[in-house]
């Protein structure tokens, strides 16, 4: 469906995409995660023809998007991180206008409006004015809205990352419905629980560069490797950094009085993690080994490419 190769782009002298390419399938939902100011926006305002990028070559559906761009970004429906609204207006006003702006035909009609706002659970409250909407209900009005034209591909930037943890379930639970749907769904996020929750491919951009694109379900059978949560009666505090001068520990992350630490051989971890971590001379509470997440492989990644 979406195939980028080599996409560079450039403000000024930073180079904010360094060569990047992805493949993303018909029907699927495609997770492009990284942190903020990893070239996630950019790469989705290139794709959806907002702004231009310096080198490569996007294809969607098979043709050249440069060559074919007016006609490709009809298929197309956005839902930009921080959608505006006219607050005096009510939903069905909203997403008529919407409709009339874009030249969508099925915009004219009230019983597709009526159909939109059913989708997005806003039927009841389409006659209100959207001032009154909460977060949640603003979000999933804009998805509405980027629904006008009866897309194929549906960009969703950030679509939940300003949401309450109601209005985070509310919004991936309309993404696992959309999934039905078969439209293909490009997902830009930083949090990686909504990611995991609801994609079928997985790509980690950081600094511009694709550090990985995979299957979720091979994604965990490739990266995935045991990770030791120790926790501590007291805080460590400065104690652990020795641990991170141990040739076999990768990374160590911290929160509060419990350590979690990755490691590059599990066999030899198993038997040398105590005792090194004895050496603290602090009393531990507790101990487990997990399996890793989502979040666990993109720090790892991560952390690598900050080596680079």
């Amino acid at each position: 469906m979406i195939e980028v190769i080599g996409l560079k782009k450039n403000y000024g002298r930073l180079e904010a995409l360094k060569s990047i390419s992805f493949k993303v399938d018909s029907g699927t939902v495609f997770g492009f995660i990284g942190r903020n100011g990893a070239g996630k926006t950019t790469t989705m305002n290139i794709l959806t023809g907002l702004i231009r990028f310096n080198q490569g070559k996007i294809f969607i559906k098979g043709m050249d998007f440069l060559k074919h761009k007016y006609k490709l970004v009809k298929l197309m429906g956005y839902l930009p991180e921080t959608p505006a609204f006219y607050n005096y207006m009510n939903a069905y006003q909203y997403l008529n206008f919407i409709g009339e702006i874009i030249g969508c035909n099925s915009g004219k009609s009230g019983s597709y409006t009526a159909k939109l706002l059913e989708m997005v659970k806003l039927k009841k409250q389409g006659k209100r004015r959207i001032g009154g909407y909460s977060k949640g209900m603003k979000q999933r009005l804009a998805l509405a809205a980027a629904f006008m034209n009866k897309p194929e591909i549906l960009f969703l930037d950030e679509p939940a990352s300003a949401l309450d943890p109601e209005g985070r379930v509310e919004m991936l639970e309309l993404i696992k419905e959309l999934k039905d749907e078969k439209i293909t769904i490009f997902i830009s996020t930083h949090i990686l629980n909504d990611a995991e929750r609801v994609c079928d491919k997985i790509c980690i951009i950081d600094e511009g560069r694709i550090l990985l694109t995979e299957n979720l379900s091979q994604l965990y059978k490739t990266y995935i490797q045991p990770i030791f949560d120790i926790e501590f009666e007291q805080d460590p505090g400065d104690k652990i950094n020795f641990l991170k001068k141990l040739g076999w520990i990768e990374n160590i992350k911290q929160k509060d009085k419990m350590i979690s630490l990755y490691v590059k051989d599990i066999d030899f971890a198993r038997k040398e993690i105590l005792k090194e971590i004895s050496k603290l001379g602090a009393v531990i509470s507790s101990y487990r080994i997990r399996k890793s997440t989502l979040e666990d492989i993109f720090i790892r990644m991560v952390s690598k490419n900050e080596l680079v």
